[in-house]
């Protein structure tokens, strides 16, 4: 088991009024009849009139939305094409735009559509057939999800000034490091990004300093940049198992920054524990290659005020045993509650 593995996302972009899959979602048939100001292919509740529920129908397109309708589901549909002006009465209206579990592609996806949606707050375009990035030209988008994709590129300048942007999903897709450096530059709210299962070989480029919690699990990822994370002064949770670093890909004290609270290195090829700083509470280092208990790392030295707050730490996976824990630890880890080598 994984101590204290909490699920940070669904902390920091959890919805408001309940939970289906990654969104809300109240079904059509607990709202009463149908309005109608609606596609005939849909619902419309009289009791919820801005919401138009079209999901889990067989759909094999997007029927033309009437005006009034905030709030459009289209999940769990056949869907393969966004034809031109299905979105021509609500440009401005649209909040919320639920696409996930179809099978669209880009070249699918009309002029017109997406890209005149400017008032748009979420778009979820997860398990669909894109290989780029459909990105709405909304100031007001605060969740961007497209993953489980085939997502390759990702358009430069596309999400500039989206200052309302606070999560961005886009794991199990094929980008690259180079696909999204700057891409996050400038994005003064965004707290929250995973990239987890893509191509990445190094953390992206230019990602803005209000960032959190970053997800790089299941990448290529073999070094980390000296200042990396002196540009992230709020990262708390940074996780980067399965990848592919070294001790020679980690700079001397890269992972020593104050703000971090989590840091999951495990599954890669690190041989000794890298230098943290004493504000750290959970530590992931299973299965890696690492031969000796480097007390140091941890506690440059021990006093009454001077200790670590490690109190998760897993080392099981590598060549040490509790018999390689130094003597005189007790004192650094005062606060260990878990220390697990077998």
């Amino acid at each position: 088991m994984f101590p204290l593995r909490v699920p940070i996302f669904a902390v920091l972009v959890s919805l408001t009024v309940g939970q289906y899959d990654d969104y809300d979602y109240q079904p059509a048939s607990q709202y009463g009849p149908s309005s109608a100001n609606c596609a005939q292919e849909c619902e419309c509740p009289i009791n919820f009139p801005t919401a138009m529920y079209c999901d889990s129908r067989n759909l094999k397109f997007v029927p033309i939305v009437p005006s009034g309708i905030k709030y459009l589901y289209l999940q769990n549909n056949l869907i393969e094409e966004i034809k031109a002006g299905v979105f021509d009465n609500v440009t401005a209206e649209l909040r919320w735009l639920v696409l996930d579990h179809n099978q669209i592609t880009n070249d699918k996806v009309a002029k017109g559509t997406i890209d005149k949606l400017t008032g748009l707050h979420k778009i979820l375009f997860s398990f669909n057939k894109l290989t780029e990035a459909v990105i709405p030209p909304s100031k007001s988008l605060d969740e961007l999800k497209m993953m489980n994709n085939q997502l390759s590129k990702f358009p430069a300048g596309s999400l500039a000034g989206m200052q309302n942007l606070t999560s961005v999903h886009l794991e199990n897709n094929e980008l690259t490091s180079k696909a999204l450096n700057g891409v996050f530059k400038g994005l003064n709210k965004l707290v929250a990004i995973d990239l987890t299962n893509n191509k990445l070989k190094k953390l992206p480029s230019g990602m803005p300093s209000s960032l959190e919690t970053f997800y790089g699990d299941h990448n290529d990822i073999s070094s980390i940049a000296a200042g990396d994370l002196k540009e992230l002064p709020k990262l708390a949770y940074l996780r980067l198992a399965y990848n592919q670093m070294t001790d020679a890909g980690i700079p001397a004290g890269v992972f020593n920054v104050t703000s971090l609270i989590e840091l999951d290195l495990s599954y890669n090829k690190l041989q000794s524990i890298p230098e943290i700083n004493e504000q750290l509470e959970h530590l992931y280092l299973q299965v890696n290659e690492i031969n000796k208990f480097n007390l140091e790392n941890i506690c440059k030295f021990s006093g009454p005020l001077n200790y670590s707050r490690l109190k998760h730490l897993r080392l099981d996976g590598n060549n040490i045993t509790h018999a390689d824990l130094p003597h005189d630890s007790s004192n650094c880890l005062r606060q260990a509650s878990d220390i697990i080598f077998d």
